[in-house]
C-alpha cells in the first residue's frame, strides 16, 4: 500500500495504484460510492455533457482543418480526453474504435518512463502509429497531448485520423501486401514529435520523406494538434470554474459510473450464459505478384467465439481456438481487439454518447497467445487487421443480438457488420505528381439486417457508425480516375424475412496518367464471413474485379454511342463485355497486377449484410418494390423468396399475393422433403472427419488451430468422436 498522497506520485506510481484499487475493489480507481454525483447529480451530468460537447467541437473544428478527404468527407477521426493514467472520459463521434487504442498508446508511455525521460511537459505532443504500442494500423496516427494546470497533470488530450497514404510496400494505408512489419510504411512509435504546441521541422522532414502524398498526413497532424490544444484549453477553463480537486474526482467518478452503467445496461437487455458463434475468412491469393513465398498462397481463417454473459453483466469474449498469426497483412494486436470491442459497444449497448472507458472495463478479452489475435512476434504485419477484425465482430453482434432476443428486445437485434473491401492506388497523378492514396468509398457498405427491418443500403461500415462514402468530386480531384458509374449491386444482401443491405459498385475510367497502381484489400473468397442470423442467409462473397485495358471508349464517346457504366445483371456476361472492346480481366478476391492507364475501365464492389429470418416469410409488396428499384432481380425474387411477381399496365413490377402463396406452399413441402434428422446428418459427417475429406485449405485450418489450441483439440475430438491430433496429423 502506498502512504504518499495522489497528488504527490510521478504518474507511473499513480498508475500502478489506481490498477491496484480496481483489482482490489472491482471499482475504477477503488471508488465505492459515486459521491459527487449523489451530491448534485445535475451538476455531475451537466459537466459530463460539457466535456463530450468539448469533443464534437474539437473535432469538427479540425476536420475543416484536414486536408484529407477521408477525414473532410467521411469522418476518418475521433478525439477524446483523458485522466492523467490514460483512461478515456469523454469522447466525441467518429471512429470510436480509438479511444481505447489511444488509451493503451498513453499508458504504454507512462510505463516506459516517459515521464523522466523524453520528459512530459506542458506543451509537448505526442504520436504513435504502432499497433503494438497502441493503434490499430499504420495509417491510424494518433497524437496526444498533456494537460496541466496550477503545475500538475490533470490529463491528457487525444486525436486519431486514419491517414490515406502510409508510405508502404503499395500506395495507401491498408497494405495488403505487407507480409512484415518492414513492408507497412512510415512507423511512429510514441515519439515526441512537437514541443510548446509545435510539431518538430525534423518530424515533418521525415514525413516529406517517407510518404507518397505527405500532405495529407502533415495537415492532419496539424489538424489534431489544434484539436487537443483546443479541448486542453477548454478543460484548464473548466477546472477554474470547478476547481482542481472537484475535477480530479469528478474525472474518475464519471469513469466509474461508465463502467456500472455498461455492466447495468448488459443486465437489462440480456440473459446470463454463455453464447457461442463462428465464422470464417478466406483470403486467395496463389499466382499474385508479389506475395513471397514466406506466407502461404491461400488463407482460410477458422473464428470460433464464445460469449460469457455473467449475472452482474460482465461481458467476456474468448478466442480460444482460432490460428496462429501468419506472414500477412491481416493479423491483429490486443490494442486492435479492444478497439474492435469498443466501436461495436458505442453502436450497440451505448447510444446517448457518454459511453467512455468505463464501459470497455466492463468486459474482457480472452485472446490466445499467438493467434492473429496476439501475436507472440511483434514484427509481424497489422496493415489490414479489419479483413479479421470485422468477421469476427460481427460474430459478437449476431451473439449479443442472440441475448437481446432471448430477453425480449427484438427490435435491438441486429445481425452485424459486414467486411469493407478497400481500394488503394498510386502512381503518377492527372497532374503528373507521384501520388498514393486509399478511397474510403467503402464506408458505406450494406450494413446486416435488423430483427425488424431490412439492412442499410450502402450507408454502413463497423468501424466508423457514421458511414459516408464522401463526394465523387472530391475523389476525382484526389486520384486520375473518372466516375462513369456508381449502382446498386442487386442480390448483394443477405436473404431472409428482412434482407441484409445492398452494397454498390464503382466503375471509373483512368484519365490523365500512364501509371496507375490499383490494389484492393480484405476481400474474403469463397467463404462467407458476413453471417445471416434466425434462418437468414449470410450476405454473397466472392466478389469479383472486372477491368478493360486498352479500351476503345473514346472513340465510342466520340460518337455518342452508350458507354458501360456498370457490370450488369447477366451472371454469364458482363455490361464492360458487351460495350468496351479492349483486353478484359476478372479477378477474385485482393487486386494487384500490372499498372493501367489512360483509357482502361475498372470496377470495384463493395460487401452487403446477412439477413434476418425465414426468406418465405418476406413481405411480397416490399420485394416488388426492391425489384423496382434494381436491389434485387425478378428471378431472384422468385427463386429465393418465392415471390411472384407481374407487371403493371405501365410496366413496374407488382407482386401476384394468389401466385405467391401457391409458390410457397410447393417451396416448404420441397424443404420438407429434403430434410433429414440432425442425427443422420451428423453421423454422415462424421464419416468425412474421420479420413480428413476436406479441401487442402480446410485440412490446414482445422490443423493449425489443434497444435495451438488443447481446448480446441478437446472439445472437437469429443464432439466428433475422433482423436483430432491424429486425424490432421498433428504431432
Amino acid at each position: 500500500m502506498l502512504d504518499k498522497p495522489a497528488s504527490a506520485l510521478r504518474i507511473r506510481e499513480r498508475l500502478i495504484e489506481s490498477e491496484r484499487l480496481m483489482e482490489e475493489t472491482g471499482c475504477y480507481d477503488g471508488i465505492t460510492e459515486l459521491e459527487l454525483r449523489n451530491q448534485d447529480p445535475l451538476k455531475f451530468e451537466t459537466l459530463h455533457t460539457k466535456l463530450r460537447a468539448y469533443c464534437v467541437s474539437a473535432r469538427e473544428m479540425a476536420r475543416r482543418i484536414s486536408a484529407s478527404p477521408g477525414v473532410r468527407e467521411v469522418g476518418e477521426m475521433v478525439v477524446a480526453i483523458y485522466t492523467p493514467e490514460g483512461d478515456a472520459i469523454a469522447l466525441s463521434n467518429g471512429i470510436m474504435v480509438h479511444v481505447h487504442t489511444m488509451s493503451r498508446f498513453i499508458k504504454w508511455m507512462i510505463r516506459n518512463g516517459y515521464e523522466e525521460n523524453p520528459q512530459i511537459r506542458d506543451g509537448d505532443i505526442f504520436a504513435n502509429n504502432d499497433a503494438f504500442i497502441g493503434t490499430v494500423q499504420v495509417p491510424d496516427v494518433m497524437d496526444v497531448v498533456p494537460i496541466f494546470h496550477s503545475g500538475r497533470l490533470v490529463g491528457w488530450a487525444g486525436a486519431v485520423c486514419h491517414e490515406l497514404e502510409a508510405g508502404g510496400i503499395t500506395p495507401g494505408g491498408d497494405v495488403a501486401l505487407a507480409q512484415e512489419r518492414f513492408t507497412e510504411g512510415l512507423f511512429v512509435c510514441a515519439e515526441k514529435v512537437g514541443e510548446n504546441d509545435e510539431i518538430r521541422r525534423d518530424y515533418v522532414i521525415r514525413c516529406e520523406r517517407n510518404l507518397r502524398m505527405p500532405i495529407y498526413w502533415v495537415l492532419d497532424e496539424k489538424a489534431k494538434v489544434a484539436s487537443c490544444i483546443d479541448m486542453r484549453e477548454s478543460v484548464k477553463a473548466l477546472i477554474d470554474e470547478i476547481g482542481l480537486d472537484y475535477w480530479m474526482q469528478v474525472s474518475k467518478e464519471f469513469i466509474e459510473e461508465g463502467r456500472r452503467a455498461q455492466l447495468a445496461r448488459t443486465r437489462q437487455l440480456t440473459v446470463p450464459g454463455i453464447y457461442r458463434g463462428h465464422t470464417f475468412y478466406g483470403h486467395v491469393t496463389a499466382g499474385k505478384p508479389g506475395y513471397q513465398p514466406l506466407g502461404d498462397p491461400d488463407w482460410l481463417y477458422n473464428m470460433p467465439i464464445e460469449m460469457e454473459i455473467t449475472s452482474d453483466g460482465k461481458i467476456i469474449m474468448d478466442f480460444e481456438g482460432t490460428q496462429p498469426w501468419g506472414y500477412h497483412s491481416m493479423n491483429c494486436t490486443p490494442a486492435g481487439m479492444d478497439g474492435g470491442m469498443f466501436v461495436t459497444l458505442t453502436q450497440h449497448m451505448n447510444f446517448e454518447g457518454l459511453v467512455n472507458d468505463g464501459a470497455w472495463m466492463a468486459t474482457e478479452l480472452k485472446l490466445p497467445h499467438g493467434t492473429w489475435t496476439n501475436p507472440d512476434n511483434e514484427m509481424v504485419a497489422t496493415a489490414t487487421s479489419w479483413a479479421l477484425l470485422l468477421p469476427a465482430y460481427g460474430v459478437f453482434q449476431r451473439l449479443l443480438s442472440r441475448s437481446f432476443i432471448a430477453r425480449g428486445f427484438v427490435e435491438e437485434a441486429f445481425v452485424g457488420q459486414v467486411n469493407s473491401p478497400m481500394i488503394e492506388m498510386g502512381g503518377t497523378s492527372q497532374y503528373g505528381t507521384l501520388f498514393g492514396m486509399a478511397h474510403f468509398e467503402c464506408a458505406a457498405a450494406g450494413s446486416g439486417a435488423l430483427a425488424i427491418k431490412d439492412g442499410l443500403d450502402t450507408a454502413y461500415v463497423g468501424w466508423n457508425p457514421e458511414s459516408d462514402m464522401g463526394n465523387i468530386e472530391i475523389w476525382e480531384q484526389n486520384m486520375p480516375m473518372l466516375y462513369i458509374g456508381r449502382s446498386i449491386v442487386p442480390n448483394s444482401g443477405g436473404a431472409g424475412k428482412y434482407r441484409g443491405g445492398c452494397s454498390f459498385l464503382s466503375t471509373w475510367l483512368v484519365s490523365k496518367t500512364d501509371h496507375l497502381r490499383l490494389v484492393t484489400s480484405e476481400h474474403s473468397s469463397r467463404v462467407f464471413d458476413n453471417g445471416g442470423l434466425c434462418g437468414g442467409y449470410p450476405a454473397p462473397t466472392c466478389q469479383k474485379h472486372r477491368a478493360v485495358r486498352d479500351t476503345n471508349i473514346f472513340e465510342l464517346a466520340k460518337k455518342g454511342a452508350p458507354l458501360a457504366h456498370h457490370t450488369g445483371t447477366n451472371p454469364y456476361r458482363s455490361e464492360l463485355e458487351v460495350r468496351l472492346e479492349g483486353r478484359h480481366v476478372t479477378m477474385e478476391g485482393p487486386y494487384i497486377t500490372a499498372p493501367h492507364k489512360t483509357g482502361d475501365v475498372f470496377t470495384h464492389s463493395y460487401n452487403g449484410g446477412g439477413g434476418y429470418g425465414d426468406v418465405l416469410e418476406r413481405d411480397p409488396v416490399k420485394t416488388a418494390w426492391d425489384v423496382e428499384n434494381g436491389f434485387l432481380t425478378k428471378e431472384a425474387a422468385e427463386g429465393i423468396f418465392g415471390i411472384m411477381l407481374d407487371e403493371d399496365a405501365e410496366g413496374f413490377p407488382v407482386a401476384n399475393l394468389e401466385a405467391t402463396k401457391r409458390h410457397r406452399a410447393d417451396m416448404r413441402a420441397q424443404r420438407l422433403a429434403r430434410a433429414r434428422p440432425v442425427s443422420e446428418w451428423v453421423a454422415k459427417e462424421r464419416e468425412r472427419v474421420k479420413v480428413a475429406d476436406f479441401a487442402p485449405e480446410v485440412k490446414k485450418m482445422y490443423a493449425s488451430a489443434i497444435k495451438l489450441s488443447a481446448r480446441f483439440t478437446r472439445d472437437f475430438s469429443i464432439f466428433w468422436d475422433v482423436d483430432a491430433k491424429s486425424t490432421f496429423g498433428v504431432e
